[in-house]
């Protein structure tokens, strides 16, 4: 099959921006939103958070089996995602007027609905781009597209709410939804489809891809640095407002942070053909490290000084945004499940990733609150700071001597 060419690429690719315009707000906006617009306490936004991310955690495997029986039938299930996926948005941020209780409710029947909807368009899409190609140069390119888009999505998310607030959000998000939804059903080269007669995965088999030692070493890989990274995620406002007090100046540092990294992607994929996906993702984990440990030391005003960490770490993070979906390609096609398993394998992939923000949000909120930080007031900063600045580095270091000592060259 001869390399995808430029417009191929983004018709692909560009799915991933309205999805990213999702991430984005659930991960950094909502524990701010829901404790401002509602008055929810941190500890009751970590339980629902820690509630939903583990629900979808479980689910998501679910619909990898489901999808993986459609035999790369991909395009089918991004249709379906559509309509859960637009309706639980814009719910989520339009909340009515309710009291504490009915907020909880509300928020995690809507912030379900999303999961749902992120969950089938993730998986479907992902899966679709694993099933595209084999060869590591073309894997990396289609992987490296995909994300490039996302962060495009997360830095056009970050300014449209920075400009128009929640209902800019929403129309903005629903234009890209459906904009970019058209263009991979209509243009978007097809996966090879699974033949009649490759045997369909059992419900029983869910748990397939852990049988393969390099799979069970990079969903290592996956938990340690993700939680690494969904840390600072959710503590970013706090951190920017109650810390640094630069609450209006956070949407700018959010997209001087993903705009770094999409523009670090490019640099990324030719080094990952050189050195290796793997040895390119250790480097990218301790440059972050580097960069991200000074944000300790910050005073509050440190405006120039935190705008060149959110650069810089930025530049890091686009190695795990590019790199492990490639990687995760490479193990499927060793393990000889390439154009039939994808969809089984990206399943619990995105289990992973849905428990690593639900540790993140139900263990850091409620704790912070425990050791006394209490938002919007400066009690407890000190706290704070060290999970923002601190931890985030110590999980990534343990994250890159997994990675650095698994079996996952060569693929």
């Amino acid at each position: 099959m001869k390399p995808m060419g430029l417009p191929m690429l983004l018709a692909y690719g560009g799915f991933g921006l309205p999805l990213a315009m999702v991430a984005l707000p659930i991960y950094v906006y909502l524990p701010q939103f829901y404790a401002a617009r509602a008055g929810l306490s941190l500890a009751a936004i970590g339980a629902v958070l820690l509630t939903a991310r583990v629900a979808a955690a479980f689910t998501d495997p679910l619909l990898g089996w489901w999808i993986a029986r459609g035999r790369g039938a991909y395009p089918r299930y991004v249709a379906l995602a559509l309509a859960p996926l637009l309706a639980g948005f814009v719910a989520l941020f339009h909340p009515p007027a309710l009291d504490a209780l009915g907020s909880l409710g509300w928020f995690l029947a809507t912030l379900m609905l999303v999961y749902v909807g992120f969950g089938i368009a993730t998986i479907a899409h992902q899966s679709w781009g694993a099933a595209l190609t084999q060869a590591p140069a073309e894997r990396s390119r289609v992987s490296g597209v995909r994300e490039a888009c996302g962060l495009v999505g997360v830095v056009l998310a970050a300014g449209v709410t920075g400009v128009a607030g929640y209902q800019g959000l929403t129309i903005a998000f629903a234009v890209a939804l459906l904009g970019a939804a058209a263009a991979l059903l209509v243009w978007s080269r097809r996966a090879p489809r699974t033949v009649a007669e490759v045997q369909l995965p059992a419900l029983s088999q869910m748990a397939m891809p852990f049988r393969e030692p390099r799979f069970r070493a990079l969903f290592a890989v996956l938990m340690v640095n993700g939680v690494a990274s969904a840390i600072p995620a959710t503590l970013f406002l706090f951190f920017a407002a109650d810390h640094l007090r630069l609450a209006a100046l956070s949407g700018l540092f959010l997209i001087m942070y993903f705009g770094a990294a999409a523009l670090s992607i490019p640099l990324w994929v030719p080094l990952a053909v050189r050195f290796g996906e793997a040895r390119t993702w250790v480097g990218g984990m301790l440059l972050s490290c580097a960069v991200f440990v000074w944000a300790f030391g910050l005073a509050p005003g440190a405006s120039a000084a935190f705008g060149a960490i959110c650069v810089l770490s930025g530049f890091a993070v686009g190695a795990d945004l590019a790199l492990p979906p490639a990687l995760l390609a490479g193990v499927i096609a060793k393990a000889g499940h390439a154009g039939s398993r994808e969809a089984a394998y990206f399943g619990v992939w995105n289990w992973g990733v849905q428990m690593t923000l639900a540790l993140a949000a139900g263990i850091a909120l409620p704790l912070l609150e425990w050791l006394g930080y209490v938002p919007g007031t400066g009690t407890g900063t000190g706290a704070l700071v060290a999970a923002y600045a601190l931890l985030p580095c110590a999980l990534k270091l343990t994250a890159a001597a997994i990675l650095w000592r698994a079996p996952l060259r060569n693929l």
